[in-house]
């Protein structure tokens, strides 16, 4: 198991250089993945499907950079670690596309990209994309195989109830080593899906039991095993404090079980942390 972190990507004032510094100190610190993620707007008041309340979102939301482009970049600053998003929401994208994007990244980074794959929460970006709500579940399982069809051996052909892919040759192909695809994933229904498409899974870990649940749920599943943790890693110990969250100290002692219920990796993204604070704590972690 091992380690990574989000890059400082949203706000106005980003700083390329900022970037590629945190993603360089990381990787000399021995983090395993810098992650990305996909936001196309921050509405006035943002609506998660099949609910009415309003969802706060960060001032900052309201300019992120896109993931694969901050990865790009970052793959020509570093030299060995991976490169994640959590996540890209695939149906606000043609599957082609998407799998040229990719299969590019992986290329041009040597085999390092770990794509975290999601469906989208937000009313309003399904709006903003023109793609109907009604496609998550089965087209989302079906956009992840038209990707995958690409990345196939030429020629390349696809026909499905959303997506359909003429005789073509497609490339690039992903390295040889093979793509990292990971689900975002939350209900039993989704993580049965990425297990069945042969993707590992990024868990959102709230509490000890829902993660003890979703690894259940997964079983031997064929891909990495992700915790990401929405919270902070402080200076200080916190006594009221969710898993995985806390001082270097406290946060060591919750590797030791997130090791035991199979975590592969556990990323933090820097929320109530700023990104160069968030990778000298982590640091502490590798030594505690």
């Amino acid at each position: 198991m091992d380690l990574g972190m989000g890059l400082p990507v949203t706000g106005g004032d980003v700083d390329p250089e900022h970037i590629a510094r945190v993603a360089q100190t990381a990787e000399q610190a021995g983090l395993g993945a810098v992650w990305t993620f996909e936001r196309l707007l921050r509405p006035a008041q943002a609506r998660m499907l099949g609910m009415d309340q309003p969802v706060p979102l960060p001032d900052s939301y309201g300019s992120v950079l896109d993931p694969l482009e901050t990865l790009a970049y970052v793959a020509a600053r570093t030299s060995t670690i991976r490169l994640g998003t959590s996540v890209v929401d695939a149906l606000f994208h043609n599957p082609v596309v998407l799998a040229k994007r990719l299969a590019t990244l992986d290329r041009l980074s040597g085999g390092r990209a770990m794509i975290g794959l999601g469906q989208g929460w937000m009313e309003q970006e399904f709006e903003a994309a023109g793609v109907p709500v009604k496609r998550r579940g089965a087209g989302f399982a079906e956009h992840v195989q038209a990707m995958q069809a690409c990345w196939g051996p030429d020629p390349v052909s696809f026909s499905g109830r959303f997506y359909s892919i003429p005789e073509a040759d497609i490339g690039p192909k992903p390295s040889p080593s093979g793509l990292t695809l990971l689900a975002g994933v939350g209900a039993p229904a989704a993580i049965e899906r990425a297990a069945a498409l042969g993707m590992g899974i990024v868990v959102v870990v709230f509490d000890w039991d829902q993660a003890r649940q979703a690894v259940e749920a997964y079983g031997k599943g064929p891909g990495p095993l992700v915790f990401q943790v929405n919270g902070p890693v402080t200076d200080r110990p916190l006594t009221d404090r969710a898993p995985l969250t806390g001082s270097p100290e406290q946060v060591a002692g919750d590797l030791v079980q997130a090791r035991e219920l199979g975590a592969d990796h556990v990323l933090w993204h820097p929320m109530e942390t700023g990104a160069d604070e968030l990778v000298e704590r982590l640091a502490e972690v590798l030594t505690s």
